[in-house]
């Protein structure tokens, strides 16, 4: 027979209770008892404490293992919010207030959800709970403190971070393709890994030639070329997709590839060895600006202005830009000092250049260069060596095609004799399968280029007669071809305006290009 009752008690309405635990990191979740676990052993003898109150432990657990308390997207809280607001809990036990949440704001929201339902809230180690004015005025100044105790901290790393990159160092983070990370040290640092840095330093040649994103996008994936592969601490593989638009831009405006940091808009001297010769980097960028105005499409050159992007001013070490006068049929083109124009024509002894005129002193300069054998020679031998470093490249990257190649063919034909057909196998063969069809793809480019480049060097005579058949070709050119020519021949176009002169500087391969297609034309 049960005991009786006394007369008059009541028992307790049941409050079911719900642990949340949270911890930051993932170390150390893998123990058997780990910090979750102490957390809710705390709180479930808390509970146990208010027993005679009624006060029930649900056996559902919120646990969320490796979440930062600054935010609001963790499962578990998602799951408690969800159980609450179907009525299911009565009140919220933590082992502190910073568990719930770091956040004055996002905690405020979740009390208002609590109280909406009717739920309390309850913290084991600092002895309040929110039935009392008192504790609600004490749960806001802890969290206040908590949270001006997290800005501090930010503070701090972003400083260390900021000390880091004033010193040239590798502040961490993703890193980009072209280089690895060396953890051995005190602190992981930016090493190159060359067959990577090959691939960059082409890239960006290779937006050069095709002159637009887009176009350089289908190249890519054209050759199957893609971003940064890596391994995360967990060893699960991440990146390894294939390039868009957004991610070409991305790589190619990062300056961590000149061996430079930067930082807040200061740049510094970094640690790391560069991957891409700044002037490489430089004319990059100036393409990407060229774009940025006209949407990755080559311009209509309406005025003729063939100059634009090579002629610079010698003394500000700036470009001059294309400018027009005139209305009507009357238009009159020029050339000025961009420093001139954006800051005034004192800052610049540059006054405006003619645009036909200078355009024709350039062009005049192709046409004698067939009479001028030194200089032909010159260029000629330059375009030579430039040739004999690409094929030495060539060769090195073919060599460790091949030497690579017969791994990964390895690797391949036992992933292929893997009877098991479980998911990680058939995500390995596949990008075996992949790397293999890569590597041989990249082999019949440069055995292609090779043969290219093995053909027989253009001598003095055969670019002298080339040349004299310029004027024929350069007549039927439309003004936008013209342009392009003309960067295809020169590097440089600079004006001296003190000594009232223009040098030029040839673009050796583009010499060497040129020549070879009249041949191939008067052939």
């Amino acid at each position: 027979m049960p005991p009786s009752r006394e007369r008059g008690s009541v028992a307790p309405r049941p409050i079911r209770c719900a642990i949340y635990t949270r911890k930051s990191s993932e170390e150390g979740l893998e123990l058997e008892f780990n910090s979750l676990d102490a957390q809710r052993e705390a709180a479930e003898s808390y509970i146990a404490s208010q027993r005679n109150e009624g006060w029930i432990c649900l056996p559902d657990r919120y646990d969320d293992g490796g979440f930062s308390g600054g935010s609001m997207e963790r499962p578990a809280l998602a799951h408690l919010l969800k159980d609450i607001e179907a009525g299911k809990v009565d009140c919220v036990v933590v082992y502190k207030v910073d568990r719930l949440s770091r956040s004055l704001m996002d905690f405020a929201r979740i009390m208002e959800t609590f109280d909406r339902k009717g739920v309390s809230f309850v913290s084991v180690t600092q002895q309040f709970n929110t039935t009392s004015s008192m504790g609600r005025l004490t749960l806001n100044i802890l969290l206040s403190f908590a949270q001006f105790e997290r800005e501090i901290i930010g503070e701090r790393i972003r400083d260390k971070i900021a000390a880091q990159k004033r010193r040239g160092k590798w502040a961490g983070g993703v890193p980009i393709l072209g280089y690895d990370v060396d953890r051995s040290g005190g602190s992981p640092r930016l090493v190159v890994n060359p067959r990577e840095a090959a691939k960059v330093r082409a890239i960006f040649q290779m937006y050069l030639d095709k002159g637009s994103l887009q176009r350089t996008v289908t190249e890519l994936r054209h050759r199957e070329w893609k971003n940064k592969r890596r391994v995360t601490k967990k060893g699960d593989s991440v990146g390894g997709q294939p390039f868009n638009t957004g991610t070409l831009h991305v790589l190619l405006t990062n300056p961590l590839l000149t061996g430079k940091i930067v930082h807040r808009g200061n740049t510094y001297n970094g640690e790391h060895e560069a991957i891409v010769d700044p002037a490489l980097f430089e004319r990059v960028r100036q393409q990407l600006l060229e774009n940025g105005r006209t949407g990755g499409i080559e311009m209509r050159n309406k005025y003729g202005a063939l100059l634009r992007g090579l002629l610079r001013c010698k003394k500000c070490d700036c470009a001059m830009i294309h400018t027009f006068y005139g209305k009507g049929n009357k238009q009159y083109r020029y050339y000025r000092c961009l420093e001139a124009i954006k800051n005034g024509a004192h800052t610049c002894e540059a006054s405006s250049l003619p645009g036909l005129e200078i355009e024709k002193l350039v062009v005049d300069e192709i046409r004698t260069l067939g009479n001028d054998r030194a200089l032909l020679d010159r260029i000629l031998a330059e375009a030579q060596v430039n040739t004999e470093k690409e094929r030495t490249a060539l060769n090195t990257e073919r060599a460790s095609i091949h030497a690579s190649l017969g791994r990964m063919e390895k690797e391949l034909r036992e992933l292929v004799a893997d009877k098991s057909g479980n998911a990680a196998t058939t995500a390995r063969l596949a990008s075996a399968h992949e790397q293999v069809s890569g590597a041989r793809n990249r082999l019949v480019e440069i055995e292609t280029r090779l043969g290219v480049l093995g053909a027989k060097a253009i001598n003095r005579e055969e670019a002298r007669r080339a040349l004299n058949e310029f004027d024929g070709v350069w007549s039927q050119l439309s003004p936008r071809e013209q342009g392009r020519v003309l960067k295809l021949l020169f590097s440089k176009i600079e004006y001296d305006a003190e000594n009232a002169t223009v040098a030029v500087t040839f673009r050796a391969t583009g010499i060497a290009a040129l020549c070879a297609r009249q041949l191939e034309e008067a052939a």
